[in-house]
């Protein structure tokens, strides 16, 4: 209870004489610091708020404005065409009786100026909302820029001239369109042709059909009703109903991992790995509050992306309820939770004000790790509540922590700005088994030893023994692109800027008097230990079926690929597709993620990367065809591939309209077997690429040996594959794939090695002919880099 007698100012007692009062001046001294800092806080959002509010203009506009103005009257003229008047003749009688008939012209002028200063900036928000609204530039080809595209680049440069905010661009961002019924039933029929024979095919038509002419314009009308109303038509529903309302366990099935570097570990040392990992992500999140982080944008262009999911990313935690979780957000904790050996802790990272130094953090941790206390009863597997059912964890959630000490220390972990395992195993690629230290290192932080990762939290850093680090990250607040940026600068950050000493150790000096990390008490009932035990097996059983496999794809990336005039994407979609016929015999359903942050709050939408055109590639390909017509329908499947991605960012897909007109139809009790049969089609190839947005940070040519390992999730469907690759600089591809071991038509390995070859194959085509090949119409993505 050391802590406890810590943190109390001021005590007093009574006494014969009166009472007696004690004043703890340090204690009063870090309450002032901590309220100082909190001030500053506020007075820079409000500065960012006035900022942010008047983009693309500046406050300092308005002086401007205003001085024109005045300079205007005083040249005898009246820019108000008689509004300055009408202003001075309705000021308050109180005005008045007080001001000269000078001053209520100065004074209604001003108030004209600030009116006038506020239209144009209406006005300019506007234009920039309607620029950004254009997205025909995506679909032009490679070299064939429109004159009205070229115009449009102008006047985008010009409205984005001033540095912005994260978030200045939200306000201007365009929203979502609705698709069209007929466009999209349309699209839906195309996709699914190469997966039905004839009489599916029929069927799945007059179904479509049947749908459009009776239930889908009612159900549309509601969608379109929601869209001029919300902000976004899909992204709180995809987030209730696809994420928060799940009740199985969100360990594997819901939560994704990013790794360390592949070949580097920046020290050996623990304590020092997780004293510099906090401290960057602590740094980040304090670019994030002050908006100091440049808005992500589409790659080689000026056009912002949506940046709210930045908002939740830190001090965020997913509560379990009985029919759906709620995602609960915090304002700064100055502090982490971290676990170690059965134990959780408190670690206050904030002393007077100020953040720890990272040599002052890795003393801390070193101190977790010293620390020879066992577990408390029932505290070493509590964590195993958050990877089971999520019904179970609510239940004792509710009953055993809602008061006491339980409740204390559950809000420590849940209001923690994140969570820190200190792992006590060696993880990377390392050793005579370097490979299957890859897929044991991908196993580990997708579902660790299921108890000692806190599943809920936004993300959760893992530091093992060896050095290495990773992060486990909830899925339900962000999408991987918004993590990723952040892990990207947290490996930046800790490699090149904060740095090591020559013995591993963080920089910097070390206050010792530093109050030792709290130590969270429970009161863990034998009702809630039996609960833990049997979300454990629930994970346990969950974890030890999956089959992850990782692998670096050293052969070639994206600079020959690029070279042959070929999207590196499409490229490696048609090799999945490739690899998979090989695999199972056939094709599936194929799930790609693309993004739709073009919009404001825009998330994901589905590329359905199996096409007509790539099927017929792959047919003819495996059929043994001449080589020509085979890379003649590579091309054709290429460019198909490209324009469904395009499509899908811009608002044409498929998936999420389909997805909230089935929301509707259940809140209106209505059933549509065309609806419920789409919506219940397995997904057994899931595939995702994870972005390298900040690439300037690592500099590969100078240092080719911190490369990414990139992410991975686990599998969508018990019979398919989980399939995340990161095209990482020129040279390589780091694949990422997961399946089940339950399912013998499944193999994480064989498939790789499919996907390696598939590659190598059509890399083989493609360069028998390079002059033809580059000659022939173009896939590339559209000459945006140059243009833009």
């Amino acid at each position: 209870m050391a802590e406890a007698h810590q943190a109390v100012a001021f005590q007093f007692t009574i006494t014969p004489e009166g009472i007696d009062l004690q004043l703890s001046y340090q204690a009063l001294n870090q309450i002032y610091l901590s309220g100082v800092r909190s001030w500053k806080k506020r007075v820079s959002r409000m500065r960012n708020r006035v900022i942010k509010g008047v983009y693309p203009a500046s406050p300092s506009s308005w002086l401007f404005v205003v001085i024109a103005i005045l300079a205007t009257m005083y040249m005898r003229s009246d820019p108000s065409m008689g509004l300055i008047t009408k202003i001075q003749q309705h000021l308050p009688l109180s005005l008045h009786v007080s001001l000269s008939a000078q001053g209520q012209t100065m004074l209604s002028a001003l108030v004209f100026s600030t009116l006038l200063w506020l239209s144009l900036i209406l006005a300019l928000r506007f234009c920039l909302k309607l620029l950004l609204s254009y997205h025909q530039w995506m679909f032009e080809q490679h070299g064939r820029v429109s004159n009205v595209t070229k115009v449009w680049v102008t006047l985008l440069r010009l409205l984005s001239s001033r540095k912005p905010l994260l978030y200045s661009y939200q306000t201007s961002l365009p929203h979502l369109p609705v698709p069209s019924i007929k466009d999209t039933l349309s699209r839906y029929l195309k996709s699914v042709r190469p997966l039905l024979t004839d009489p599916e095919f029929q069927r799945m038509t007059e179904l479509a059909n049947h749908f459009e002419t009776n239930l889908g314009n009612r159900l549309q009308r509601y969608l379109k009703l929601k869209a001029l109303w919300a902000t976004n038509y899909v992204s709180d529903w995809w987030e209730e109903y696809i994420y928060l309302r799940s009740r199985g366990p969100i360990m594997v099935n819901s939560n994704y991992y990013g790794m360390d570097f592949l070949y580097v570990t920046p020290t050996p040392v623990q304590a020092a790995r997780a004293g510099n990992t906090i401290t960057a992500l602590l740094l980040y999140r304090r670019k994030v509050n002050r908006e100091e982080l440049k808005p992500s944008r589409v790659p080689g262009t000026v056009i912002p992306l949506c940046a709210a999911q930045c908002e939740r990313m830190f001090n965020t935690t997913r509560t379990p309820g009985q029919e759906t979780d709620v995602l609960q957000h915090w304002q700064d904790s100055e502090f982490v939770a971290v676990y170690h050996k059965g134990r959780f802790f408190r670690l206050w990272v904030y002393l007077a004000g100020r953040l720890l130094s990272p040599r002052e953090i890795e003393y801390q941790i070193q101190r977790i790790l010293d620390d020879p206390s066992p577990p408390q009863p029932g505290e070493d597997k509590l964590s195993a509540l958050t990877a089971g059912d999520r019904i179970p964890w609510a239940q004792m959630r509710k009953q055993y922590f809602s008061s006491g000490i339980n409740k204390r220390s559950l809000d420590a972990i849940e209001r923690a700005a994140f969570f820190v395992t200190l792992d006590d195993e060696e993880q990377g690629m390392r050793g005579e088994d370097p490979a299957g230290n890859l897929d044991r290192y991908a196993k580990s932080l997708l579902h660790g030893k299921c108890y000692d990762r806190w599943f809920d939290k936004s993300f959760s850093i893992v530091i093992y023994k060896n050095g290495k680090s990773g992060l486990n990250a909830e899925h339900s607040w962000a999408d991987a692109p918004t993590v990723a940026h952040l892990w990207e600068y947290t490996l930046a950050t800790d490699a090149f800027q904060l740095g090591y000493t020559e013995d591993g150790h963080c920089k910097g000096d070390v206050d010792r008097s530093l109050p030792l990390p709290q130590r969270l008490v429970w009161d863990i009932p034998s009702e809630v230990q039996a609960q833990a035990s049997s979300s454990l097996a629930v994970a346990q059983a969950l974890a030890d079926d999956v089959d992850c496999h990782v692998f670096p794809f050293r052969e070639f990336g994206k600079g020959r690929i690029k070279k042959l005039r070929v999207s590196p994407d499409a490229f490696i979609q048609i090799g999945l597709q490739l690899a998979y016929y090989r695999d199972r015999g056939g094709f599936c359903l194929t799930y790609e993620a693309s993004m739709t942050r073009l919009f404001r709050e825009g998330r994901t939408e589905t590329v359905r990367s199996c096409s007509s055109e790539s099927s017929a590639f792959v047919k003819a390909l495996e059929n043994g065809e001449v080589e020509e017509q085979c890379r003649r329908l590579f091309r054709l499947a290429s460019e198909r591939h490209q324009n469904l991605y395009r499509m899908a960012m811009t608002g044409a897909g498929i998936d999420r309209h389909l997805f909230c007109l089935y929301v509707v139809s259940k809140y209106l009790g209505v059933e549509s077997p065309f609806l419920k049969e789409v919506l219940s089609e397995p997904w057994r190839l899931s595939t995702s690429q994870t972005p390298v947005q900040q690439m300037e940070l690592f500099d590969l040519k100078n240092n080719p040996e911190f490369v990414s390992l990139g992410g991975g999730f686990g599998p969508v469907a018990d019979d398919g594959y989980g399939v995340s690759y990161i095209i990482v600089g020129e040279d390589m591809i780091n694949f990422h794939v997961s399946s089940k071991y339950s399912c013998s038509e499944t193999d994480s390995h064989r498939f790789g090695a499919q996907v390696s070859k598939a590659l190598q194959d059509i890399m083989t085509l493609l360069s028998v002919d390079t002059k033809t090949s580059t000659s022939s119409k173009g896939t590339a993505q559209p000459q945006t880099k140059k243009l833009l």
